[in-house]
């Protein structure tokens, strides 16, 4: 018999929803335990503020998106460009949704512009480690200066996503993979 999902996690997916798609302020604590399911006891016991369950939403995003790296690390085992290659892809595909509504950590970023809030520091937090994940990549890839192609990559990429996200019916991720390609191809050994 499947595990029952715990309050907890009822709470947390509902915020992992709401908040992607409609925004971090917009979503209301009552809102969220009502569509969870659960008591605002409940509630309240699992995250005593919505600060709370703002970080441990930007964790869970950040979990998934570097279980993607792992994912894709697991696919090309040999070969670090073809990682690149394939996250890159992946984003476009992201992008290609629906339901897409650009970075969750930039959008957290401007919502919560304080550096101070736990919501914009957990935001840098996931970023961060997102990028160090990439850049370990470039390295192992051969990069002439996996700094440099690392910061190019993730401008292009947060523009491609705001893009992607304002311009959905003019965006072309041809053009986003083309310039990538570029960068990457004039860093890598032949």
């Amino acid at each position: 018999m499947p595990k029952k999902e715990s309050a907890k996690e009822r709470i947390l997916s509902v915020a992992f929803d709401l908040f992607y798609k409609e925004g971090i302020r917009v979503v209301g604590i009552d809102r969220i335990i009502e569509e969870s399911g659960v008591a605002k006891a409940s509630f309240y016991r699992n995250f005593p503020t919505k600060d709370h369950l703002i970080v441990a939403y930007l964790e869970r995003r950040s979990e998934v998106r570097l279980e993607a790296i792992e994912e894709v690390k697991r696919q090309f085992p040999n070969s670090p460009k073809q990682q690149l290659y394939a996250l890159l892809e992946e984003l476009v595909e992201r992008m290609k949704s629906s339901h897409y509504r650009g970075c969750s950590f930039m959008n957290a970023i401007v919502e919560f512009p304080d550096e101070e809030h736990p919501g914009h520091q957990a935001a840098m937090v996931s970023r961060h480690k997102i990028w160090e994940q990439v850049e370990d990549i470039v390295r192992q890839a051969g990069a002439r200066d996996p700094v440099q192609l690392t910061y190019q990559l993730q401008l292009l990429k947060e523009g491609a996503m705001m893009s992607g996200y304002m311009d959905k019916d003019a965006y072309h991720p041809d053009y986003f993979l083309d310039a990538c390609k570029v960068l990457i191809e004039g860093q890598l050994p032949s």
